[in-house]
């Protein structure tokens, strides 16, 4: 339902509330004064009847005493109330700000100021629950990355303290633990350009490139380590131009040819297409490689997330890449997508529009 329609609905609903409110007074009124003349009559059986105007002015005023009594008894009901839904309010405002997250207020109104209060700290509580899971998730997973290199670091380092220990076991433990400190460095600079990449005070400076021409600069660079595993790499490049930030974009690439030649075994095949469809750029990236099970392709692109994590420590994956892959995306307004199957390849798609969409989520600079 979209937002014309929600207004155009509590309209509809607050001009029958208030509708209502008015025939009810009207009748409300018109019981008590029914009542006050049936109560002035049986007072006239032992003082008299007075004059028809008389008669008529004393259940004007009986009446309204009546109504005005009714008021005042309805208004302390609903007063009280209020009261307790205030108090209820006050007690979450002051739960949140401790930190409780799980607040949330099932108290029951019609009065559409407090529905919308309740609603709106309902949505906020339930927000900043997910922000904390997600900030708590986000140091457990950064605690457990750090702590696997640096336990191998010490245990290596302690290793390396006995004096008898053969020159090739020593070259071999100086490997790991350069290996080690080299993914320690790179899971710190990925953090930080993460993070940086999920601030909104970034500023972006766009220009106009060919994206084939990028395709094979990235391709010859990592020319040593595909040649290292003898793999064929098969490009179809048309010539496309967009417009976007073209660092960034490199940097896609370069993570998911990395990826593909991570995870193809020695002798296979890489294929990238690029070509224009509906003023977008589209870009394949397949692989003859292991594979991801269907399980694992939802979370593929959240952070630290390894649907093989014994296999990625080993080759010094931190589960960052494809997150990054995943917001660069995002900031160029295109899509990413993946297919895979085990031990059948995978093949991952990226949509790019070919002109720079400004929106109000990033602050940008065109070039």
């Amino acid at each position: 339902m979209n937002s014309r329609v929600r207004h155009a609905l509590k309209l509809t609903w607050k001009v029958i509330s208030q509708t209502l409110q008015l025939a009810g007074m009207i009748l409300s009124l018109a019981v008590c004064w029914t009542g006050a003349t049936y109560i002035s009559r049986y007072l006239y059986r032992y003082v008299g009847t007075p004059s028809a105007y008389f008669a008529q002015l004393i259940d004007v005023i009986l009446g309204v005493t009546i109504f005005i009594i009714c008021l005042s008894v309805l208004a302390l009901y609903f007063r009280h109330k209020e009261l307790a839904l205030l108090a209820a309010i006050i007690d979450a405002m002051r739960r949140i700000s401790k930190g409780d997250f799980s607040v949330k207020l099932d108290f029951p109104t019609r009065q559409s100021e407090f529905q919308t209060i309740v609603e709106s700290i309902n949505e906020m509580a339930g927000e900043l629950n997910r922000m904390e899971t997600m900030r708590q998730d986000f140091i457990s997973n950064v605690s457990h990355e750090i702590q696997s290199p640096l336990t191998s670091i010490q245990g290596f380092t302690a290793a390396l303290r006995n004096s008898a220990l053969p020159v090739d076991k020593r070259n071999h433990y100086l490997d790991i633990i350069e290996r080690e400190s080299r993914r320690l460095s790179q899971m710190s600079e990925n953090l930080l350009k993460l993070s940086s990449l999920e601030s909104d005070r970034s500023d972006f400076e766009t220009s106009r490139f060919r994206v084939d021409r990028q395709w094979r600069t990235v391709v010859l660079a990592s020319e040593p380590q595909w040649l290292a595993k003898e793999l064929q790499v098969d490009l179809e490049l048309e010539k496309v131009e967009v417009e976007g930030v073209e660092d960034l974009l490199g940097q896609v690439w370069v993570n998911l040819l990395h990826n593909s030649i991570k995870f193809t075994p020695n002798g296979g095949r890489i294929g990238i297409s690029l070509t224009k469809a509906n003023d977008n750029a589209v870009i394949r990236i397949s692989d003859s490689g292991i594979g991801i099970g269907e399980k694992d392709l939802p979370h593929l692109f959240e952070r630290f997330y390894k649907a093989d994590r014994s296999r990625n420590r080993s080759d010094g994956g931190s589960g960052l890449g494809l997150s990054i892959v995943k917001r660069i995306v995002d900031i160029h307004r295109g899509d990413v997508g993946v297919t895979s199957a085990p031990e059948e390849g995978t093949s991952f798609t990226v949509r790019i529009p070919c002109h720079w969409a400004d929106g109000p989520e990033d602050r940008r600079k065109k070039g």
